[in-house]
């Protein structure tokens, strides 16, 4: 990380001394680090011994802009819901194959013992929105998840077979929304629409996640509708 903020200080590709010299690395070390860098696209070696940041960092820092667009965008709407519901509204993306929770708004006395806490991972095929996700992928591609990962259970409600949850994503793609019946945790039960961005693409997700006894399918539709004004909201045309 030296390194990379060392080269971020330059306007111009900087050479292995001049860089090693201001990290404080060895020479030898500084190369050692630099050349696994160039390996992986984060740094580029514009001649031998001269290095420049990589075109892999513009890749991520987009990624990461348009995550946060999404967040900041996401907010207002999943306030409302909040408050029109009372219950717990997650946004969540995909990392792989795991869902990772962005943002969250809950009451402070809320006593669900949810994994919804942001930052916290869970696998796609057990959360709503990790099915909306895979439901948006190839056959072929939700096949190799399924084969990948074993489909584990974590609950005896949780889609542990291809068939079943190739059905169940067949049903989510008619429908426009999953629904997860205890599958991650036994007593909660969860609501999810995918949020889609300008060029179209699948880029988040928005939940409500309630106790299974208070939970009402009903509300699917306005979990729909705000996922798809936060899809207006950073540019989805439809």
């Amino acid at each position: 990380m030296h390194l990379v903020d060392t080269l971020a200080g330059h306007s111009t590709p900087v050479n292995l001394k001049q860089l090693a010299l201001q990290t404080g690395l060895h020479p030898s070390t500084a190369h050692r680090i630099l050349g696994v860098m160039v390996d992986n696209h984060l740094v580029d070696r514009v001649e031998p011994g001269t290095y420049r940041l990589g075109i892999r960092l513009l890749e991520l820092g987009n990624l990461v802009k348009s995550r946060l667009s999404v967040r900041q965008e996401a907010l207002p709407y999943m306030q409302r819901l909040h408050q029109d519901l009372g219950e717990t509204v997650n946004l969540s993306v995909r990392h792989d194959d795991e869902v990772v929770y962005v943002e969250r708004t809950a009451a402070s006395s809320s006593m669900m013992r949810v994994i919804h806490i942001i930052g916290a991972r869970a696998p796609l095929h057990i959360t709503a929105v990790g099915k909306v996700f895979l439901s948006n992928d190839s056959l072929e591609k939700s096949l190799q998840y399924m084969q990948r990962t074993g489909l584990p259970k974590y609950t005896e409600n949780t889609l542990a077979d291809a068939g079943s949850l190739g059905h169940e994503l067949e049903k989510i793609r008619d429908q426009g929304y999953a629904i997860d019946n205890e599958e991650a945790e036994k007593g909660v039960s969860c609501i999810g629409a995918g949020i889609y961005n300008d060029e179209g693409r699948l880029v988040a997700g928005l939940s409500v996640s309630a106790p299974s006894d208070r939970l009402e399918k009903a509300w699917a539709a306005q979990v729909k509708q705000a996922a798809e004004s936060i899809s207006r909201a950073i540019g989805y045309q439809g």
